[in-house]
């Protein structure tokens, strides 16, 4: 048994969009995550996705509307549901997902991480 500290973790590297993985938790990963700007449309078939913002602020829209997160707060994505990541400069967010989420769920781009790095 070890404790992570998240400050420590999210030193470690620079990149935006690419979640890193800190943990697990049975079958679910726990990635960080530095994001900045817009993401993309997508949603996941049947994943929840749960992201804790941690510094910063992150605008999840939705089609319908759309939910502001900031520091010490959490939103949880239901599977199905379309959304779209938007977050101020600056923004860390850990994620609990199941371990085989792929970041950017039914498309495949650019900004799709197809093998996650441990931290």
């Amino acid at each position: 048994m070890r404790k992570i500290n998240l400050d420590d973790k999210f030193a470690r590297f620079t990149e935006r969009w690419s979640p890193k993985v800190v943990g697990e938790v049975n079958d679910c990963a726990v990635k960080l995550v530095k994001l900045e700007g817009e993401f993309v449309w997508h949603h996941h078939d049947t994943e929840d996705e749960l992201f804790f913002v941690t510094k910063g602020r992150l605008t999840m829209k939705f089609r319908e509307g759309e939910a502001v997160v900031g520091p010490g707060e959490f939103i949880i994505v239901p599977h199905g549901v379309e959304h779209l990541p938007v977050a101020e400069p600056g923004t860390e967010v850990m994620l609990i997902e199941p371990k085989d989420t792929l970041n950017t769920g039914n498309v495949r781009n650019e900004r799709t991480v197809e093998h996650l790095q441990k931290i």
